[in-house]
């Protein structure tokens, strides 16, 4: 050990030393008795010193319970370290109770014949989330260091994500919504922009195009709360149309607007997403573009607002 690391706990030691290990990951190494050293008692507090040597039994990945489902998946790109799709709305991302099958991790371990282990699992790392309902481009790590690098680019607000989305109202380019979100106190299925815990959101209206009773938006947010994005335009009283859940939903239209009653869901779209490679630097950009559900919306809405002769 160098002479300079003399006093640090165990656990910042080691992350330094296993930089493809978050301190969490190494901290259960040692509570699970997998890192030795001179100590009898090796704790993740412990204070290392110069010239002690610590042995670390590093576990196999394991599979997960997961089960690999032969799911269309539109893969914009792979190569070793991650996998960048195009995810269709209604799969949900992760399985979860009531969701075990038919989600996009099942599909990933079926189309993803390279994984090395997320957190000690043979699993995709799903680094950020769409909504069930939202569609458009994710990125995905396969492995533990792509996926620290991509979390951090995220959590540093490095990675520029786009969407698209068809509000009710009149809406201007340039709105900036700065406003933090939480669990909603009255509904804990909700986010709410008036919770009593809530983390730091922005979101920003990069371009507008202006129909009769709605507005078409492309949108930006640095931040990448749950739901935000529908939370933060419904909070500005411009909820986005075909989202149920935050007042989006009008049972009553105007004729030139029936073409939203087709919607089976909100009208949100991934459009874009740059970040930077993990492993190689790399600055990448993907876009997808709307999905043919929603396109039509707004193609029916054009037609029907446009004078005719």
């Amino acid at each position: 050990m160098p002479a300079e690391q003399d006093g640090t706990r165990l656990d910042s030691f080691l992350t330094t030393a296993l930089p493809d290990r978050s301190r969490s990951q190494i901290q259960k190494l040692i509570k699970d008795g997998l890192v030795s050293g001179p100590l009898k008692d090796v704790r993740p507090s412990s204070a290392v010193r110069a010239g002690q040597k610590y042995t670390i039994d590093l576990p196999a990945p394991v599979a997960i319970s997961a089960v690999a489902e032969d799911l269309p998946l539109a893969i914009l790109f792979e190569d070793a370290d991650v996998v960048v799709l195009d995810k269709p709305a209604g799969m949900v991302v992760h399985p979860a109770a009531g969701h075990d099958s038919g989600t996009l991790v099942n599909a990933l371990l079926h189309h993803v014949d390279d994984l090395s282990g997320i957190g000690g699992e043979l699993r995709p790392g799903i680094v950020h989330r769409l909504d069930r309902g939202t569609s458009g481009v994710m990125i995905v790590a396969k492995h533990d260091a792509a996926h620290q690098e991509l979390a951090r680019q995220f959590h540093d607000r490095e990675v520029e994500k786009e969407y698209i989305a068809l509000v009710w109202g009149l809406v201007q380019q340039g709105r900036r919504i700065d406003a933090p979100i939480g669990r909603d106190p009255s509904d804990r299925q909700k986010m709410s922009t008036r919770a009593r815990r809530a983390r730091s959101a922005v979101t920003r209206v990069i371009k507008a195009e202006h129909l009769k009773g709605v507005s078409l938006l492309h949108v930006a947010i640095a931040t990448g709360r749950t739901h935000q994005i529908r939370v933060h335009l419904s909070a500005i009283g411009h909820p986005i149309v075909g989202d149920p859940t935050y007042g989006g939903v009008h049972r009553r239209v105007a004729n030139d607007l029936r073409a939203v009653q087709r919607l089976e869901r909100p009208f949100l779209h991934a459009a874009r997403l740059a970040f930077t490679h993990p492993t190689d630097g790399r600055k990448m950009e993907f876009t997808s573009p709307l999905p043919e559900d929603l396109q039509s919306v707004v193609d029916d809405i054009r037609y029907r607002q446009e004078p005719h002769e």
